[in-house]
């Protein structure tokens, strides 16, 4: 028998129980990828060792992340295996100039600064030529927001 009080009860519950079956948004993935690619395909050793952009094979390649990272030899896919952490970009491989102001943002394989041993991505090399004039600050305030941005 349905009771005023279970009514009431039952009528009280039906908004918070709506509000808990909300589904949760989804996090934007730790990786920027294009077509499941990490940099575009792009080799992230690469830039440290030969000092400019240098397009990864699929013969040379391994899932991180949930991204596929493709390199251009079998010894800069060695040298990456042994330490990801110390050949990836930062920020997941978003632009860094996005993730200093609070957001992400997609990035360009030849939009890219090594500054104090670590690889950064911006969205242009009109962003990165922004990013230059104070890498310091940008960095200081980027690493306050990483990973928040992801969850924004």
């Amino acid at each position: 028998m349905l009771t005023r009080r279970t009514f009431v009860l039952t009528a009280m519950a039906a908004p918070a129980a709506g509000i808990l079956a909300t589904p949760a948004l989804a996090m934007t993935p730790e990786v920027f990828a294009v077509d499941g690619l990490a940099i575009r395909g792009y080799d992230p050793v690469a830039y440290f060792k030969e000092q400019t952009d240098v397009e990864g094979s699929a013969e040379y390649a391994i899932t991180w992340k949930g991204a596929e990272w493709r390199f251009a030899s079998a010894e800069n896919l060695a040298d990456f295996e042994a330490n990801p952490e110390r050949w990836a970009p930062q920020y997941g491989g978003y632009c860094a100039f996005a993730v200093a102001k609070g957001y992400t943002a997609k990035t360009e394989a030849n939009a890219w600064s090594i500054h104090n041993d670590k690889l950064y991505l911006n969205f242009s090399r009109a962003v990165r030529a922004r990013w230059a004039l104070n890498k310091e600050g940008f960095i200081k305030d980027a690493d306050a927001n990483w990973p928040k941005v992801l969850n924004a």
